[in-house]
């Protein structure tokens, strides 16, 4: 892998019934930090799965899927810690309908924002029960600069930055059963943007 490459795919394969149906076949492809790449062909030939495959949303049947120069088909990798910096804008779309847009947008970033504030809050009282009992090598404590609202606030307004630069912030409070086709996929992107992840498939 090339040092300047984010994904790797290597003779990747997805099989289905047996291997009768090859939906991926021996894929090799290189994708570099910053490049927007289109992935073209008719309908069936394989273009979904490929980009499913690529964060593991479809297991391939073969090959290896190199992100960031790991290995994420090796059984031991953490695919949830990989997935956060991998947004994915799907082909339906996939908005919360009993959400609003802006509920829609902000749900991931404050849902994995606030469980790293709750694991460096456990983690701190367990340095906390830990120093009673050392003696002069105490460990530091995680430093906890932000509280679960100023996090909701934050995302709040990284979201309302992102409606207005498509200009969609009249949208913010209104479900997406209202909006077109094309106000849903530009929503979905945004929903994408907002984790800033490293890639967009």
């Amino acid at each position: 892998m090339s040092a300047d490459s984010i994904i790797q795919a290597t003779n990747l394969e997805k099989h289905y019934n047996e291997g009768e149906i090859k939906a991926l076949d021996g894929v090799t492809a290189s994708i570099k930090r910053g490049e927007v790449v289109v992935v073209i062909g008719p309908s069936g030939s394989g273009k979904s799965t490929f980009l499913r495959c690529l964060n593991l949303l479809e297991l391939p049947t073969g090959g290896q899927i190199l992100f960031e120069g790991i290995d994420i088909t090796d059984k031991k990798a953490d695919i949830n810690l990989h997935r956060q910096k991998m947004g994915m804008v799907f082909q339906h779309f996939n908005l919360f309908n009993n959400k609003t847009v802006l509920q829609n947008i902000m749900m991931a970033p404050v849902y994995l924002r606030c469980q790293d504030l709750k694991k460096a809050k456990q983690k701190n009282s367990r340095i906390r029960l830990g120093n009673l009992f050392r003696g002069g090598n105490k460990k530091e404590l995680i430093p906890v600069t932000q509280t679960g609202e100023q996090i909701k606030s934050e995302v709040r307004e990284q979201a309302m930055g992102l409606l207005k630069r498509i200009g969609l912030e009249d949208k913010a409070d209104v479900y997406p059963s209202t909006l077109s086709g094309g106000q849903k996929q530009r929503i979905a992107i945004v929903r994408s943007l907002a984790m800033d992840p490293d890639v967009i498939l």
